[in-house]
């Protein structure tokens, strides 16, 4: 008879999911999916407020990435007042971004992904964490922990708050960075850029090496990629255009005013999760074989549809990752090498942008008037690509809110990638924990946000309650 393998909760990834795996009769995967089995309403509860008050509410979406969420806001903000913030305001906001970027990378190769590569896929659950990094390596554990603070500290510096910022006002920056702190935290942030040249160095050397198998099995599957680029092709992190790419490498552009005109949105009964792709591609599947209208967001993702780096270090890895992979990339575990040149990257820019004159100007914002308007504002979270929408009346009020987030994008992806490792490890109804474990490495690889990506709160949550006996085994199931 069939058989049900639940992984609950999947760990190591920020938010609550589960995955089921259904075994048919000969023990070998018939079906396999990513629930998601949380529910924020922020889309919601946005409505009826002041328009200038979601930059400073939407931070609360997501405790790991507050600045990715605090700067769409902002953005979408200014286009609702039809301002556009000064040079200075720009680069300041560019500079917190570029800095909260390298303190998540940090965060989840080292602490979330890096336990499978450095203790490996089949080590017990107990060591195969940060902890057991730390203590089998005493001194990466040392530098991944005093790199994360630099991150804390940069942005503490330079807006007054790293979690859950509030700087970043309709019209610009509500703090203008004094010479003095710029003087202070430069040394900093060239410290900081050691250890990202120290990563990819380390993982390209000692722990990628090992696992070229892997990558080249666990959770492949074929997509397109959706990415920010400059109007020169450059990889851009906070503004430019999205570049959707075809599996085959083709691609079309457009302004992110526009996504809904590229974007739709499909609607499973499992999860609470949208599953976004590419209305233009044809009609919604996650068939395997012949997946429709499916596209990646994220490290991979960006690192694909990009022609170039504008930052010489970066540019060389990308060129390297290119050699030796294609493009674009398929394979899913690749997620975790794209995101350590993005570490490199984004280290890169601060340095640059510290280095910059114009950092210290003291006309950081505009004046700014409530109007009736449509604005959308974009930029790259480390999950992907993030899309704020605001609609106001006249006196600023929010009267519709729509929020795609990075994990929402990569929805149908991480699905499809779960059932590509499920299937082709678990053969014969045999399984054991290094297994499964792979399975979640190939979620893990898309670092998930998943509080981040449950908005949609239409005054009907679906309930569904499974009562198991002793041996566990279902017994009833009652649904709303």
């Amino acid at each position: 008879m069939g058989k049900t393998i639940t992984i609950a909760p999947v760990t190591r990834l920020e938010g609550h999911a589960k995955v089921t795996i259904e075994l048919d009769d000969a023990g070998n995967v018939a079906d396999a999916m990513c629930q998601i089995v949380e529910l924020r309403g922020f889309e919601k509860f946005c409505i009826g407020r002041p328009v200038e008050e979601l930059p400073r509410i939407t931070t609360s979406i997501c405790g790991v990435c507050p600045w990715s969420h605090h700067l769409a806001s902002a953005k979408a903000c200014d286009v609702v007042f039809g301002v556009e913030p000064p040079p200075a305001g720009r680069k300041l906001r560019e500079l917190c971004n570029a800095i909260a970027f390298c303190e998540e990378h940090i965060l989840h190769f080292f602490f979330l992904a890096g336990p499978d590569f450095v203790m490996g896929p089949d080590a017990d659950y107990s060591v195969r964490n940060v902890i057991g990094i730390a203590q089998t390596n005493p001194e990466i554990g040392k530098k991944v922990v005093r790199s994360r603070w630099l991150g804390a500290h940069l942005l503490h510096v330079v807006s007054g708050k790293s979690i859950h910022p509030v700087t970043a006002v309709p019209g610009g920056f509500s703090k203008p960075l004094t010479q003095k702190e710029r003087d202070e935290i430069l040394p900093m942030a060239e410290e900081m850029l050691e250890f990202a040249k120290f990563a990819i160095s380390f993982a390209k050397e000692s722990l990628f090496p090992k696992y070229l198998d892997a990558v080249k099995t666990i959770g492949v599957i074929t997509t397109g990629f959706l990415g920010t680029v400059t109007d020169e092709g450059g990889l851009n992190l906070y503004d430019g255009k999205a570049r959707l790419m075809k599996p085959d490498g083709s691609y079309e552009e457009f302004e992110y005013k526009d996504y809904t005109d590229y974007i739709a949105e499909h609607i499973e009964p499992w999860t609470y999760l949208k599953f976004p792709y590419a209305k233009k591609w044809g009609n919604f599947s996650m068939d395997l074989d012949n997946p429709v209208g499916i596209y990646r967001t994220n490290t991979l993702a960006r690192i694909n549809v990009c022609d170039k780096i504008d930052t010489p270090l970066a540019n060389q890895e990308l060129a390297e990752f290119r050699e030796n992979f294609g493009r674009p990339a398929q394979q899913t575990l690749l997620y975790n090498w794209a995101r350590l040149i993005e570490l490199l990257y984004n280290a890169e820019l601060v340095v640059q942008l510290l280095n910059d004159p114009e950092i210290t100007s003291r006309e950081t914002r505009v004046p700014v008037k409530p109007r009736a308007a449509r604005g959308v504002g974009c930029t790259e979270a480390p999950r992907g690509t993030l899309i704020h929408d605001y609609e106001t009346d006249e006196n600023g009020m929010i009267t519709d809110c729509n929020l795609i987030v990075g994990t929402t994008h990569n929805n149908g992806p991480i699905n499809m990638s779960v059932k590509q490792a499920a299937t082709s490890l678990i053969k014969d109804g045999k399984y054991d924990q290094g297994i499964l474990n792979r399975v979640e490495m190939a979620i893990r690889a898309y670092d998930p946000c998943l509080s981040c990506a449950t908005h949609k709160l239409d005054g009907t949550i679906p309930v569904k309650i499974e009562i198991r006996n002793a041996a566990g085994e279902v017994i009833d199931t009652l649904s709303s």
